[in-house]
């Protein structure tokens, strides 16, 4: 009786320990497979950048990257920040107008994280920095980049100057102590 009481309790924690590292192995698995499904929107952002007059179609002022974006019916303000130990992103609503773009703009400016259209993507971010490429080398996205003219209304009036996109963006993130590149081409024309 003794024997199998103690064969039972050794059989027991090898199970105990069997389940524990299969249920650590799935949150791994389940958490890179959501990172993978972030980093794919990340860039999808990106490849659908769209320029209008009405507010920058890149931006990034060290806590949030601000991007207009194409969508079925318009254009549409994308913010993707970095707040309290988190990696956020948010939608705005589709626009048509150039006044409501710029509306969005400046809703984006004062997310609290609780918005219609906000997604908290990840858990454990705890810095991220953004840099363009330009002229055949990275830049902080901060600094200033090249303008460019942008061709005036059809009602003739002047063309405006906005900063040129940049060929390329690199995003270096730490989530839970470990950092993570990825650089996104945007083609010839930037984003399009």
């Amino acid at each position: 009786m003794l024997m199998m009481a103690i064969l039972s309790t050794i059989t027991w924690q090898g199970l105990d320990s069997i389940l524990r590292a299969r249920d650590g192995s799935k949150a791994a698995l389940d958490r890179t497979a959501r990172l993978a499904t972030v980093i794919v929107q990340w860039e999808q952002d990106l490849q659908a950048l769209h320029e209008t007059q009405a507010v920058p179609a890149l931006h990034f002022d060290g806590r949030t990257v601000r991007m207009t974006r194409r969508t079925e019916g318009g254009v549409t303000l994308v913010a993707w920040s970095l707040r309290s130990g988190q990696w956020q992103r948010w939608v705005g609503p589709t626009t048509t107008r150039l006044m409501d773009l710029q509306e969005s703009w400046i809703a984006s400016q004062g997310l609290l994280g609780n918005e219609p259209g906000h997604l908290t993507l990840a858990e454990g971010a705890s810095e991220w920095q953004i840099y363009f490429h330009r002229g055949g080398a990275w830049t902080n996205a901060q600094s200033t980049g090249d303008a460019v003219a942008v061709p005036g209304s059809p009602g003739g009036a002047a063309g405006v100057a906005v900063e040129a996109l940049p060929a390329a963006v690199r995003m270096v993130i730490t989530l839970d102590g470990k950092s993570l590149t990825r650089d996104i081409a945007l083609g010839p024309s930037g984003g399009g």
